[in-house]
């Protein structure tokens, strides 16, 4: 038996890659390729839900926990490798329990009287009817069955709709766009059913942007021990376990900074749990709003700005005015604040990021521009998923 055949990583995409460099799907570390066929090794696990593999919404289900996490910490270190950047001690890697998720996105499709509701199938647009889901917390998978009947009054037979669900703090936050609902029938069924779930809140989205239909009181989210307003499709972390590991990896990346500037702040994650005075930056325009109302309510001192900082990044002389700065950017990373950040003197930040790949390339160059690269924090929110996370903290020694 040849060590070539040795299953030795995971790739990015999930396949088991051997020490001669071929590719397996659904193959773990210790696994072995005989003759095209993967031969379970001790890191092979039995799935937890019976849509796997065929479900798109987990890739990694037959990893077992060790091997799980040693995949989010390896794609950070292997980005880190292709930018030529030495990695830094990395705390332990945190996963997200099953059973988690506090916002989704699935798709339904009506056939005949049928309507189908989950995932897409790994690389195709077929709907994984869901049974099951060991991803999604209770709330929202309970929801599934019951729109079923919902939307078989609500779309025409071979049309589609999109559903998105999130856990707030009033219940779940309910979104179904591609839905026509008009005339008393449709509205009747609407209002029954959000009272029937306790629904905090049902909008539907016809093209022309999301309309309450059900709202008893107002959605909120809390953030940082504040209740933050809740806009329709706002961002949020997908597990409050996650953004909880995220959280305290920031506090500690900026130590006891008393001059905070956060960027692409959001709802506020990190600027309402954070100490001191704190200067947020912002292009949602829906966000900013929520954000300013909520900060004012709670008497936080944060100042909230409606900025689009790909087009106006905070320049180095406005940075230099913070004892540390937070950012949080897209998965685009955050190629021209980083380079006015890269020529700046503060000493503390913490880069908070969803794509090692943007992350590492930014992180190049705040170490071609003199800050040093002290820990990593990696975060796997999307249990059995390959999306990686990550929270990084750079020092400059002023």
């Amino acid at each position: 038996m040849s060590d070539a055949d040795l299953i030795v990583r995971v790739a990015a995409r999930g396949d088991g890659v051997t020490a001669d460099g071929r590719h397996a799907p659904l193959a773990a570390p210790g696994d072995r390729l005989q003759g095209g066929i993967v031969v379970a090794g001790p890191h092979h696990v039995e799935p937890v839900c019976r849509h796997f593999p065929t479900c798109g919404g987990c890739l990694l289900q037959h990893l077992d926990t060790p091997s799980q996490t040693s995949f989010v910490a390896d794609r950070v270190a292997g980005a880190l490798a292709a930018q030529g950047v030495a990695p830094p001690p990395f705390a332990p890697t945190h996963l997200s329990p099953p059973h988690s998720r506090r916002r989704a996105a699935l798709r339904a499709e009506r056939r005949g009287k049928r309507v189908l509701i989950g995932f897409s199938e790994g690389g195709s647009h077929r709907i994984v009817d869901m049974t099951e889901c060991a991803i999604l917390a209770p709330e929202l998978f309970a929801l599934v069955a019951p729109l079923r009947a919902l939307l078989g009054g609500l779309i025409a037979d071979r049309r589609g709709a999109e559903i998105r669900m999130t856990l707030a703090d009033q219940g779940v936050d309910l979104l179904l766009a591609k839905v026509t609902a008009d005339g008393l029938a449709a509205a009747e069924a609407l209002t029954d059913f959000a009272a029937r779930h306790s629904l905090a809140r049902l909008a539907i989205d016809d093209g022309y942007g999301p309309q309450t239909r059900w709202e008893p009181q107002p959605v909120t989210i809390t953030l940082g021990g504040v209740a933050v307003p809740l806009p329709h499709n706002a961002f949020l972390q997908a597990t409050a376990d996650g953004e909880a590991a995220l959280v305290a990896a920031v506090r500690a990346a900026i130590g006891g900074a008393t001059t905070v500037a956060d960027l692409f702040a959001g709802l506020g994650t990190f600027a309402l749990a954070l100490p001191g005075r704190v200067y947020a930056a912002e292009a949602g325009r829906d966000a900013v709003l929520a954000l300013k109302a909520a900060a004012n309510a709670a008497g936080r001192p944060l100042a909230v700005e409606h900025r689009d900082l790909y087009r106006r990044p905070l320049m180095t002389a406005d940075l230099d005015r913070f004892a540390a700065v937070v950012l949080d950017p897209p998965r685009a990373g955050a190629a021209e604040q980083i380079a006015q950040l890269a020529a700046s003197r503060v000493p503390a930040i913490a880069y908070v990021s969803c794509n090692p790949s943007s992350f590492a390339r930014d992180a190049a160059v705040l170490v071609a521009g003199g800050y040093r690269l002290t820990g990593i924090t990696p975060v796997g929110q999307f249990r059995w998923s390959t999306h990686v996370e990550l929270c990084a903290a750079f020092a400059r020694d002023n």
